[in-house]
């Protein structure tokens, strides 16, 4: 047999085995990486709540007293720019109190009108900046508004964060508008902002808790792997 021949009939019998490979290879091989879980309260028998606090560009040293004197385990879902022109607040509460501060990207855009590129940027840009200020890379993230997309969950994980977080009840206050008051069980979430009523929100909020038996707990605790 021919030397060309024979190369001919290697090739055809290897196209068939190439084809088999490619059907057989499992869905999930090229998924990476996988998806993070969504979070909007904690599935748990333990009679805890979680204190989120959000943006941080309103610098409260009454709210900050309040964290550090009732040592609340509150979870700060920073943006950058709110604290590169006061760092100290911030890291005075990871020193002294019981904070840990987590992912709300760059710019807090609506990550949902970004593509893979963009949501990456702002979530691991978001990462990095918190672990060059703090030393403590974030491992939630929140997406601003609650808004995300299956890209933001494979975002989040390749940023390092092990969950997208949104939450149960929304407790700010803004201008005249006070939330109703919610009864609180075991496992939610509240959301309140770095404003200039964050005093009075985390006073309510940790009344709420303790009228239902419920004490805050760290929330990335509470999210597994």
């Amino acid at each position: 047999m021919s030397r060309p021949r024979l190369r001919r009939l290697v090739r055809a019998a290897l196209v068939p085995l190439a084809l088999l490979g490619a059907v057989t290879t499992p869905a999930h091989a090229t998924e990476w990486p996988p998806p993070a879980p969504v979070v909007s309260r904690v599935e748990t028998t333990d009679p805890v709540v979680f204190i989120t606090i959000d943006d941080g560009w309103f610098h409260d040293p009454a709210a900050a007293e309040l964290l550090l004197d009732r040592r609340v385990p509150a979870s700060l879902f920073l943006l950058p720019g709110a604290y590169s022109y006061d760092s100290a607040y911030f890291h005075r509460l990871l020193d002294h109190g019981r904070v840990r501060v987590e992912n709300h990207t760059v710019g807090h855009p609506d990550l949902t009108s970004l593509d893979g590129a963009g949501q990456r940027a702002e979530a691991c840009g978001a990462r990095d900046a918190h672990l060059a200020e703090f030393g403590d890379g974030p491992r939630l993230l929140r997406p601003p508004y609650g808004a995300y997309d299956a890209t933001t969950r494979t975002t989040a994980r390749a940023c390092g964060a092990k969950a997208v977080v949104t939450w149960t009840y929304d407790l700010t206050t803004w201008g005249q508008w006070t939330p109703p008051a919610p009864g609180l069980k075991a496992g939610d979430i509240i959301l309140l902002h770095f404003n200039e009523t964050l005093e009075q929100d985390l006073e309510r909020a940790l009344a709420l808790a303790d009228a239902a038996g419920l004490e805050p707990a760290p929330l990335r605790e509470y999210v597994p792997e």
